[in-house]
């Protein structure tokens, strides 16, 4: 084995490391990993907010009988390819070994770490960026038309990841337009291509059409409730922080596409990632939809540097600025220290606004943190309810978010089906059961309400138990028990799902 390919083998070793070690074990997963998790039991082409690959990535760990650490696995390995198509991209582009070695450690120590911890379509998002210019580098080099072919395929996948990856056509096409490689898009095997980029997504445009197309109707929701609150300005300072130990690579990238001679095949990607950055910004994207770009630009940047700067001394120290800038980052970016450790010593967190949630007040711990917390808690007590049911084949566990629904199945003992009228439990109702019993999980400070309005309705209404973590999101979620109906839960359940739908 070569030195490089060991350095190489390395840093894909290191990355799984730290993937694993910057979580402490007392945190559950993330709310959303439980979503995702979820829809392996209802395989489909499509669902409400996300496209069908992360299902089936989310069934290969129902094989393994879902552990924790395979959730954990795959997100982490999808950092590791992409650290693996960067490594690659610089040999093709003539990198040396020096800036085969700058660009990972640019990468590894960077938002990916975060983002590599959570099972979502994100870290998978990513990868697909990074390989689909590396396959564009390929095409130019070469111009080999089977690259065209690949392209089209790491489109399709991207595209059945998240539509998110949509946008990097959005930027590439103008960007090829305004210089010589516009050339590329002449040609039949360029619409071949695009040919079976549609003929491999189209199970999922027709899912999306059978269903009136539910992801303009998200986009919609996204817009008016989420989009609308991001300042344009806060999106591009982010962009500063995912890479914050790494824009001197990244500029000396963008500046050698505009003056290295080796380089001016590629100039396209200095004008894609300007467009690319302006359309995410004129639709108040949320931040982390760009990370995606930077990886590629890291190859540019090193093999430029590697290049142009022969100082051993400059060179070092080009490698310590990550590692020096990483070390603040690891204080309060990972949830890597108990949620006592952090309420003990919150003054970093609150110094960089990380304790504000999205009520716009401070809390104990980060909002992203809180998330992953208290879910094995609610699991157990919604089991041991569950369990006492007098009739379980007829009691229906209805939640107020995906959150609780999805951790309760995940965790489950007792075989629950839990559903919400939120995301896409809205689908996953199964009305063909008569039931006479319901447990409700409510969220925090309803317990009054929720027992005059729903206790008439049953012959017996009770609080059972809450979650008590205290520096859960989801502290004071509350379990109400109603057993033997006065109704037909089931007619009230249809009227409701068809109001939420519309």
């Amino acid at each position: 084995m070569t030195k490089r390919s060991i350095l190489l083998v390395g840093f894909i070793a290191l990355k799984f490391l730290l993937q694993y070690v910057l979580i402490h074990p007392e945190y559950d997963l993330h709310r959303d990993e439980y979503l995702h998790l979820d829809q392996a039991n209802h395989p489909a082409w499509g669902y409400l907010s996300v496209p069908p690959f992360t299902s089936w990535i989310a069934l290969i760990i129902s094989w393994l009988g879902h552990p924790v650490w395979a959730v954990r696995f795959f997100p982490a390995f999808f950092g590791a390819l992409t650290i693996l198509i960067v490594w690659k991209t610089v040999e093709e582009l003539n990198g040396n070994l020096f800036a085969c070695v700058l660009a990972a450690t640019c990468l590894i120590l960077s938002v990916l770490l975060r983002l590599n911890q959570l099972f979502q379509p994100n870290s998978f998002d990513v990868l697909c960026w990074t390989s689909l210019y590396f396959v564009l580098i390929k095409y130019i080099n070469s111009k080999n038309k089977q690259w065209l072919y690949v392209f089209a395929a790491v489109f399709a996948l991207g595209f059945l990841n998240k539509y998110n990856v949509v946008f990097l056509l959005i930027g590439l096409f103008p960007a090829l337009l305004l210089t010589p490689q516009r050339r590329l898009l002449l040609g039949r095997h360029v619409y071949l291509a695009v040919g079976v980029s549609l003929l491999l997504i189209m199970p999922n445009l027709i899912w999306q059409y059978q269903h009136t197309f539910p992801v303009i109707h998200h986009m919609r929701l996204l817009a008016r409730t989420q989009l609308v609150k991001v300042n344009r300005a806060d999106f591009l300072k982010e962009q500063l922080l995912y890479f914050v130990g790494s824009w001197i690579v990244i500029i000396a990238g963008l500046y050698g596409l505009l003056v290295y001679k080796p380089f001016l095949a590629y100039r396209s990607f200095f004008f894609a990632l300007l467009f690319t950055l302006a359309t995410f910004t004129f639709l108040r994207a949320k931040g982390y939809y760009a990370i995606g770009i930077y990886p590629v630009y890291l190859a540019f940047g090193a093999v430029f540097i590697s290049v142009k700067l022969q100082s051993v001394w400059l060179r070092a120290a080009l490698m310590v600025v990550p590692i020096l800038l990483f070390i603040p980052v690891y204080q309060v970016a990972f949830p890597n220290k108990t949620p006592q450790e952090i309420t003990q010593h919150p003054e970093q967190y609150q110094k960089l606004g990380l304790l504000r949630w999205e009520d716009g007040k401070d809390h104990a711990l980060p909002q992203d943190f809180a998330d992953m917390l208290g879910w094995r808690e609610l699991a157990a007590k919604v089991d041991s309810v569950y369990a006492r049911s007098p009739d379980r084949d007829k009691t229906l566990v209805l939640c107020d978010n995906y959150g609780q629904a999805g951790a309760i199945n995940y965790y489950t003992h007792q075989g629950i089906k839990a559903v919400t009228f939120n995301a896409d439990y809205i689908n996953w109702f199964e009305l063909d059961k008569k039931y006479n019993h319901l447990i409700r999980i409510k969220e925090a400070g309803a317990e009054a309400n929720e027992l005059i309005e729903s206790g008439s309705l049953f012959k017996t209404a009770y609080v059972s138990d809450s979650i008590r973590s205290p520096f859960a999101r989801e502290q004071g979620t509350t379990i109400f028990v109603f057993a033997f109906a006065k109704v037909n839960i089931n007619r009230r359940l249809a009227k409701e799902i068809e109001e939420e739908r519309w």
